[in-house]
């Protein structure tokens, strides 16, 4: 597979930064020796020579208030996530069938499930908009729900579940060229400017990079979501479309959360009682046919 993206060699991590913070409230006291942040173990993208034991992205406490360490931990993060996906494909064949004892050539849709690398569109997306990687990505994002994000992300890596990150900041031309379940190209939450645009971007798509095989990494994301479902309100950030939409991650204090997730409940709540409903009304015709066979069956006996 290729690479995850082309950032130049200026933009690879580093180990060692300096901690420059936009708010006195966060500065660093004076005294305070660089802030070491361990990015430079970040394995290259799982496919190639994948290990089943993904090497953790650590972090120093000291580092917790700053944001360029922040954006360097997401960044590592997105970096070793393979980005592929599956998509549906519709396309409209002709096919020959019989009616009526008459053979006859018509045209129908057929939909079929297509792997996809989405690897080139950040990239491409970056350059367009004149950023290196790293800036576009990560820096795109408003800066709470980094802050939420890196908290959380960072619970999940320790509890041994290897998160990645395959999607953040995204502007109108990268939802464009978004494939499958999408927002509209300029309301996406990820970053489209009817939301705020550049430094605004209020959601990113998570899974787990564990696993030497594409169907071992998707058992191993599959527990990363469970695990968000139970844990992820405690650092405010939760799953607004849950099945719908598994990987995408939003703030539960945000628009998207509160519009859709309550939606979502209600729809599977809904569903839910529909099915019970329906296995009740036919345990309750069961039961009614029973009775009635054996009464005719004694009626004739008799």
């Amino acid at each position: 597979m290729t690479r995850t993206d082309t950032t130049a060699a200026s933009d690879e991590p580093e180990s060692i930064v300096e901690a420059a913070l936009p708010e006195s409230s966060q500065m660093l006291p004076p005294e305070t020796p660089p802030v070491q942040v361990a990015t430079a173990s970040t394995p290259d993208p799982v496919p190639n020579g994948a290990k089943e034991a993904v090497t953790s992205i650590e972090i120093l406490d000291e580092c917790l208030v700053a944001d360029i360490c922040i954006d360097r931990y997401l960044w590592a993060l997105y970096q070793r996530t393979p980005k592929e996906d599956t998509i549906k494909v519709h396309e409209r064949r002709k096919v020959t069938v019989k009616k009526k004892g008459k053979t006859k050539t018509v045209t129908k849709s057929f939909t079929k499930l297509v792997d996809e690398d989405f690897t080139w569109k950040d990239p491409k997306a970056a350059e367009k908009a004149g950023m290196t990687m790293m800036d576009y990505v990560i820096g795109g994002m408003d800066r709470s729900f980094k802050l939420k994000l890196f908290r959380m992300l960072r619970a999940a890596e320790e509890a041994g579940l290897s998160p990645g990150i395959t999607s953040a900041f995204r502007d109108d031309y990268r939802q464009s060229i978004a494939s499958g379940l999408k927002a509209a190209t300029n309301r996406s939450y990820h970053g489209g400017s009817f939301r705020g645009g550049y430094g605004h971007g209020l959601a990113a798509d998570v899974v787990s990079v564990k696993g030497t095989t594409r169907a071992r990494r998707w058992i191993f994301t599959e527990s990363l979501w469970k695990w968000i479902d139970a844990h992820g309100k405690e650092f405010g950030i939760g799953r607004p479309y849950l099945d719908r939409d598994p990987p995408h991650l939003a703030p539960i204090d945000g628009k998207e959360y509160a519009a859709h997730h309550r939606g979502t409940k209600a729809r599977h709540a809904a569903s839910d009682m529909r099915k019970h409903n329906r296995l009740a009304v036919r345990d309750d015709h069961s039961a009614a046919k029973r009775p009635r066979t054996a009464r005719s069956s004694k009626v004739r006996t008799i």
